[in-house]
């Protein structure tokens, strides 16, 4: 598996993983995935919107998986890791199917594509993924089960001040709008720190007029709050005090593949964990979907850091996040 994430890392060329959705770097990656599942003795084909299927021939209504695209300057582990341990458990289990999904880092192109043909829809989906945070680390554990993706709720807040002369206005008559949009920042900032479990991010500031020697007379700010409940982002937005125009629900995983997941682990001695995760994935949208899905997530080291060519995980990790989801594999396609 480690040596499958090397040959995957050096596609598209460095610095990190550069395989964005669409490019020839991601088709190359999905050739060689390709390759690999026929090495596993898979039939292997794709669907109308590209993405990579390779099944067993035993209960291929069960499918583990995730992605190959990447953001630029990505990571060597996310989604990829997925992928070479999904073909790595089916091998192992004899039965079930994987599945490499198209664009997951640009709105999840793939797996939507597949929810929008319901008969093609499989009855439970595994995905294996690192966690993209500290907690597992901090917690001193190698394996936890995600309970659920958050939802989110992203908009943008206006500032209007009054432009003039940088040189000229006295401070005390300044209606800076710039000012006004930065208080607002530690107030979205304090508003998710109140509530546990809520993150709220400002990511993009537009100042204008924009000049050096001018104040800022109207200043735009984006604003992206998620929680693990409809609750918690209710209060969360509240707090902060403006109106979405996109809002997506959180997403429970399913009943059958956590309790694979937690019988898996307890078998094996291991601690259950459980954590939401704050990023979307492809199994939170065949979830909302009805689909019963289940994430493993893997510990991630260097403090959790992800989207980067820092993003690690131990060799040990992935060897037992390998073993823990063909066993879920195999109970759930029993």
């Amino acid at each position: 598996m480690l040596e499958r994430l090397d040959e995957l890392y050096a596609i598209g060329g460095g610095p990190g993983a550069n395989r964005p959705h669409p490019s020839a770097a991601e088709d190359e990656s999905h050739v060689l995935a390709a390759g690999w599942l026929e090495e596993a003795g898979l039939e292997v084909g794709a669907d109308s919107s590209g993405n990579l299927v390779g099944r067993s021939g035993v209960r291929d209504d069960v499918w583990v998986g995730s992605h190959l695209d990447t953001v630029p300057q990505g990571g060597k582990f996310d989604g990829a890791l997925g992928v070479v341990a999904g073909i790595e458990a089916v091998e192992r289990c004899g039965r079930g199917a994987v599945v490499v999904f198209r664009g997951e880092e640009v709105g999840c192109v793939g797996s939507r594509a597949l929810v929008a043909r319901p008969a093609s829809l499989p009855s439970a989906f595994l995905e294996l993924h690192i966690e993209q945070g500290p907690r597992l680390a901090e917690a001193g554990v190698s394996l936890g089960i995600v309970t659920g993706i958050v939802g989110y709720a992203r908009g943008e807040l206006v500032f209007e001040g009054s432009a003039g002369h940088a040189g000229t206005t006295p401070m005390a008559r300044r209606e800076d709008a710039l000012v006004a949009a930065a208080e607002a920042i530690l107030r979205i900032r304090d508003a998710a720190a109140a509530l546990d479990g809520t993150v709220a991010t400002v990511g993009r500031v537009e100042v204008g007029p924009g000049g050096t020697n001018v104040i800022p007379g109207r200043v735009r700010i984006s604003v992206d709050a998620r929680a693990p409940s409809d609750e918690l982002l209710d209060r969360v937005v509240d707090a902060i005090g403006f109106r979405p125009a996109q809002r997506t629900a959180p997403v429970a995983m399913g009943d059958e593949c956590c309790a694979a997941l937690r019988q898996e682990l307890e078998a094996g001695g291991l601690p259950v964990l459980e954590l939401a995760s704050g990023a979307g994935h492809d199994a939170g949208i065949l979830a909302a979907a009805g689909v019963d899905a289940g994430m493993l997530f893997v510990r991630s080291l260097n403090g959790g850091i992800s989207h980067s060519p820092d993003e690690l995980s131990s060799a040990e990790d992935v060897e037992l996040s390998a073993e823990v989801l063909a066993g879920a594999l195999c109970r759930i396609a029993s």
